[in-house]
């Protein structure tokens, strides 16, 4: 396999898969850059080697048909400015007109493609659709580690046009690299920190860590499913019926693979949804009826901390409770504060998916942890087990 660090691009063009899906305000300003941001190390690795850059993303659901709302345009502004140079821009990702305009990029110079999703044929993984993305460029580099979950023309199918000319973009390798070394590290104890509001959107991401980790907290709604399931009262608390049994399977397999489950031992409640709502603090088996769990209550937080202290490995992947509500963010603050104090001590911390990414940034501190991950889904299938197609089509 070609690696980045190791690549000709002298008097080449650079078609680069990046992840540009980021938000938009009304007016259609770009309200955080982190993605165009992280794409910067991968533009300038090509440009510095003398080649020319064919950038390709998407925006939004914009349902395969041109509109306006979901235009790359909006990313102009920010994306010259990141970079620091002039962006041309093709009003479509295909045609003629594009097409021309790729073929007469001179090095150092950078074109970006219109939404991908503009046409179905991106998402249906079509092959004639991906030929055509092809032909801007003489060289692929996958750098959307977001989408490396889906089988899409651009992340997955475009590959095949580079039999010998293909690799990862620096963020994707990082990505890569980050995870291997959370998931095989011969550094123990390894500690998996698991949160969100449903576990039957994590179960299979608990069930893999099994064979990879020492210990792992369970926080968030998921808490409450693993709670029941011992016959714990959990009051109006979230959780799944139907996802009991699963619970109960869980800790009688990390029993016999010597993994030791840890859910809060006492948990804030709360009387209503709301941030103004009555509180009170109570054991996690034992909340009363007409009231819910919303957040870890102050002994858990103690009790994650020393786990944390005490691992040299610790993955983060979900909040421990309703941290957009400020009354219930505390135990998702304290988990961030945590990682942060043990990766000044050492220790390597991943944090990933979502809400985990959010909460970190919100608590300004994703400088003070080892790596954070970028991909929310594919993050989780990778945690999972998964092959992901736009990884596999660098490789194979």
């Amino acid at each position: 396999m070609i690696r980045i660090d190791n690549y000709d691009f002298k008097d080449k063009r650079a078609l680069i898969r990046v992840d540009f899906n980021v938000p938009l305000n009304e007016k259609g300003e770009v309200t955080d850059a982190t993605r165009i941001e992280a794409a910067m190390p991968t533009i300038h690795k090509v440009l510095d080697g003398g080649g020319s850059v064919v950038l390709m993303s998407h925006l939004g659901r914009p349902k395969g048909e041109p509109n306006e709302k979901f235009s790359l345009k909006h990313i102009i502004s920010t994306l010259k400015d990141k970079l620091g140079k002039e962006v041309e821009f093709a009003s479509d990702c295909i045609g003629d007109e594009a097409k021309k305009q790729s073929a007469n990029l001179r090095p150092g110079q950078v074109l970006l493609l219109e939404n991908l999703r503009f046409h179905n044929e991106e998402t249906e993984g079509d092959e004639f659709f991906a030929g055509q993305l092809a032909e801007h460029g003489d060289c692929f580099v996958n750098d959307a580690f977001g989408t490396a979950h889906r089988a899409h023309a651009s992340t997955t199918v475009v590959a095949k046009f580079f039999p010998t000319d293909k690799m990862f973009g620096l963020l994707l390798q990082n990505e890569i690299e980050n995870m291997d070394h959370a998931l095989y590290s011969e550094n123990k104890p390894v500690l998996a920190i698991i949160g969100g509001a449903k576990i039957s959107t994590k179960i299979t991401v608990v069930e893999n860590l099994l064979d990879k980790v020492d210990d792992i907290i369970i926080g968030g709604g998921m808490a409450f499913t693993m709670a029941k399931a011992k016959g714990g009262k959990i009051g109006d608390s979230l959780y799944e019926e139907e996802f009991l049994q699963t619970a109960k399977d869980l800790y009688d397999r990390a029993a016999e693979k010597n993994v030791n489950i840890h859910i809060p031992a006492d948990t804030l409640i709360a009387d209503e949804f709301r941030n103004d709502a009555s509180t009170d603090v109570c054991p996690t088996t034992e909340i009363p009826d007409g009231w819910m769990g919303l957040d870890i209550g102050p002994k858990t937080i103690e009790t994650f901390d020393e786990l944390i202290q005490r691992a040299k490995v610790v993955l983060w992947n979900g909040p421990m409770g309703v941290f957009e509500m400020e009354n219930f963010a505390k135990g998702t603050i304290q988990v961030a504060k945590s990682l942060a104090k043990t990766t000044k001590n050492g220790a390597f911390t991943l944090v990933g998916g979502g809400d985990s990414v959010a909460a970190i940034n919100k608590f300004g501190l994703s400088d003070q942890v080892s790596y954070v991950s970028t991909g929310g889904g594919a993050m989780l299938e990778y945690l999972e087990g998964k092959t992901l197609p736009g990884i596999a089509a660098i490789k194979d």
